[in-house]
């Protein structure tokens, strides 16, 4: 149901009714967000709490004075239950870098919105906490040892126990207040955005700008770097990272002196912090709300803990010599016990239809030569099945997506059983005639499908083109 008090702030804004009202996709907080289409069209928010909804529209008003981009509060309930906030577009800066996440290369206008982004956070923890009353922040004003044991312990009890790992608690606790230590000796009167990563940060006229910032508190700028750099679900490779991480240095100066090695050596503390939070998650998530896409998601988290010891962490002897044993569990090592990963595959008939990857000799072969061909005209001889005019001739001839409609329907059965059996492997492939258009533009599609409908990793080979790509696992689903 809309609420009516949303309507009636947009007629008391605008002075008439809103065209139509559409409820949008639930975020993960209890907050309802509607669009409210007319002139103009503004974003109505309903909240459960009257503490979150305070902060938020505190921050708001107070980061807009800052001049920091941010949807401006056009109207609010007085209860401050309800209220209208600028509309921002329809596009997060997750789904802008789509391409880059799921391919693992980044287009160079998906790392020119990384490094607006980049260049921005420091004005936001500097700037925005100039003049800022943290007391409006909710639902803790400041980054303390209280809720830094909190996630370390979400680690312990979620994860750490699930492993059936045999560990000495008391042992591990003193290091776990160690590392509390260590943390809050970078406390700063800087204003810590503490969920800044790509799901909230929205893209408009090509700049970034900021969004679901009522969690913030005061704490140290390490945190954001760690959180957004090191985010699982935005892949970035090791060289993008820290290029970003230079972007951000670059303009932390404009703020503060820094002395780089100091900064990587106590970054390096918020990056395992943070990666102890997220196998936390997933366990909670995976092994006892039983969803597979969270456990598929843990090994790729265990290759980034391993990545972070390679110097070792003097400072917590135990735990640090716990997570070289975590590491190195059976479960974790061993691939044969990876979940499943789909390989899809286009190639031309002319050159022999492709063995399976995995041994297994099975999977499917789908034949794409009865869709009407675009490679029978000059024009897109010289283009592939993932170039726009190619894509665009086949979706508005129509044949390629009632083709696939079908192969999805077979391929999605197969791949749910896979995943309840416990197979580690499944071959999708597309023949045409040259390998170029049809099958090229169909394995694509397939991939990103089984990707983001299932979550598992795809292989994607465009053979006759020498393109290989990995699709990781994902845990959003």
């Amino acid at each position: 149901m809309i609420p009516d008090e949303l309507k009636k702030l947009y007629v008391a804004c605008t002075g008439h009714a809103p065209i139509a009202i559409e409820e949008m996709p639930a975020s993960g907080s209890n907050r309802r967000y509607f669009r409210l289409t007319g002139e103009p069209t503004l974003i109505g928010v309903s909240g459960e709490s009257l503490e979150e909804n305070r902060a938020f529209l505190y921050m708001a008003r107070h980061f807009a004075d800052k001049e920091i981009p941010v949807p401006r509060i056009l109207a609010c309930s007085d209860d401050e239950m309800f209220y209208l906030q600028e509309d921002l577009g329809h596009t997060l800066l997750f789904d802008a870098i789509e391409k880059g996440r799921l391919g693992g290369e980044f287009s160079e206008e998906e790392k020119q919105l990384l490094r607006k982004t980049m260049r921005l956070l420091p004005k936001v923890q500097f700037a925005g906490a100039e003049g800022m009353d943290f007391s409006h922040c909710y639902p803790q004003p400041e980054f303390n040892r209280r809720s830094i044991l909190w996630d370390l312990n979400y680690f312990k009890y979620c994860f750490l126990k699930a492993t059936g790992m045999d560990f000495q608690e008391d042992r591990l606790e003193d290091d776990f207040r160690q590392m509390a230590d260590v943390l809050l000796q970078n406390s700063s009167d800087t204003f810590m955005y503490r969920d800044f990563q790509s799901r909230n940060v929205m893209v408009k006229e090509g700049e970034p700008w900021l969004i679901d910032f009522q969690g913030g508190r005061k704490g140290p700028y390490y945190y954001d770097v760690a959180s957004f750099l090191w985010q699982a679900k935005a892949n970035y490779p090791e060289s993008l990272r820290q290029e970003l991480l230079q972007e951000y240095l670059t303009a932390l100066r404009d703020y503060q002196p820094i002395d780089e090695e100091t900064f990587h050596a106590r970054l390096r503390h918020f990056v395992l912090f943070r990666t102890l939070q997220v196998l936390g998650a997933y366990g909670f998530r995976g092994y006892f709300e039983k969803k597979p896409h969270f456990i598929q998601s843990v090994p790729f988290a265990i290759a980034n803990l391993r990545q972070l010891l390679m110097q070792p962490f003097t400072e917590y002897p135990y735990l640090d010599s716990l997570l070289r044993r975590l590491t190195t569990l059976k479960q974790f090592a061993d691939s044969k016990k990876q979940p499943l990963v789909v390989h899809v595959m286009s190639f031309a008939y002319k050159k022999g239809i492709p063995e399976d990857p995995s041994g297994n000799g099975g999977g499917f072969v789908f034949d794409c030569r009865a869709v009407h061909n675009p490679g029978k005209y000059e024009r897109y001889k010289p283009l592939t099945g993932m170039d726009e005019p190619v894509i665009r001739f086949l979706e508005e001839d129509g044949e390629i997506t009632t083709f696939l409609e079908h192969a999805r329907a077979l391929v999605d059965a197969s791949v749910k059983r896979y995943m309840e059996r416990g197979f580690t492997n499944l071959s999708v492939c597309f023949g045409c005639t040259g390998g170029q258009h049809r099958s090229v533009y169909s394995a694509q599609h397939m991939a990103l499908h089984l990707n983001q409908t299932f979550g598992v990793e795809v292989r994607l080979t465009h053979r006759e083109q020498h393109i290989e790509r990995i699709l990781p696992a994902r845990s959003d689903l």
